[in-house]
């Protein structure tokens, strides 16, 4: 048998009642839950009883989302399935960071949350739009978007997906650039152009936030949506780029497969990244965690 991954989700799945049935039957979820509250009153709440639209402002999403994906992987783990290596997708990379020991589970939520205020200042500051386009490769929608200004690959998701970044006035001719060049393109509900030039500011100001902050050595392989490689030298570096660069997640996906892995647990809340996974390597195992019963589906 290969090597097992978890991967972290990202915002942009968020619900309401998210890590609810996990809270109410694994000790270690329940554990994390407790510690985002101590730190942040309400989150739990946020996560069980929030509506759709306070669950998709920025500065809710981030601290949510991260404490359903830990307290996820904690309940993995508590029933004895331990990864090999770990990767998040944007945020999920905090989760990760938690739980391959960079930061303790206590750092890593003051973190999210600070990251989550400081991207949804910027955004505020400094509005655009994202759109998901499909059925061009990667290097098409490439030259599409040098075409326009402030316009920017942001997430290279796999091989039938890339997520671009524009300015709210260039999104609509952009989405009709592509869909003369035979792509079909699909503008995101999202409150800011992330993972772009766009995101500045939230890049310098998380840079001054992390200097107090210690880190530690990883105590197993966590891999960067900066470099698709796993964490080395200027760690806090790779946490402050990744805000305003691409999140390289094909690449990562193919570097882990590369180095042995062929399962995948997709820990947190929903399947887009279990999805992406099966088409970047449709031979791979990928799950997903989100309730008890799907720890119970996985098998090794």
């Amino acid at each position: 048998m290969g090597k097992i991954a978890f991967v972290f989700s990202g915002q942009g799945a968020q619900y309401s009642g998210m890590g609810k049935e996990l809270y109410s039957s694994s000790s270690a979820a329940k554990a994390v839950y407790d510690m985002a509250d101590s730190l942040r009153p309400g989150t739990s709440k946020q996560c069980f009883e929030g509506t759709a639209e306070e669950l998709c402002k920025t500065v809710n999403t981030q601290p949510c989302v991260f404490t359903a994906d830990l307290a996820a992987a904690y309940a993995v783990a508590e029933k004895g399935i331990k990864p090999d290596c770990v990767a998040g997708f944007s945020l999920g990379e905090i989760a990760a960071l938690a739980f391959s020991g960079i930061l303790s589970d206590e750092q890593a939520f003051k973190l999210v949350c600070k990251r989550g205020e400081l991207m949804d200042r910027a955004a505020t500051e400094n509005p655009g739009a994202m759109a998901a386009v499909m059925k061009l490769s990667a290097e098409k929608i490439e030259e599409i978007c040098a075409d326009f200004d402030k316009t920017y690959p942001v997430n290279y998701n796999s091989p039938a997906q890339t997520v671009v970044a524009t300015t709210s006035e260039n999104a609509e001719a952009f989405c009709e650039a592509i869909k003369n060049a035979g792509g079909r393109a699909k503008l995101l509900a999202v409150s800011g152009a992330f993972h772009s030039p766009f995101m500045a500011e939230a890049a310098k100001g998380l840079g001054e936030y992390m200097k107090d902050i210690d880190f530690s050595e990883p105590e197993l392989p966590i891999y960067s949506d900066y470099t698709a490689k796993p964490y080395e030298g200027d760690l806090k570096e790779l946490v402050r780029a990744q805000v305003e660069n691409p999140v390289r997640w094909q690449t990562i996906v193919e570097n882990m497969i590369a180095d042995g892995v062929d399962t995948f647990i997709e820990v947190g809340v929903g399947k887009t990244l279990t999805g992406l996974i099966k088409r970047i390597n449709p031979d791979v195992k990928a799950y997903k965690v989100e309730v008890p019963a799907d720890i119970e589906a996985i098998e090794l």
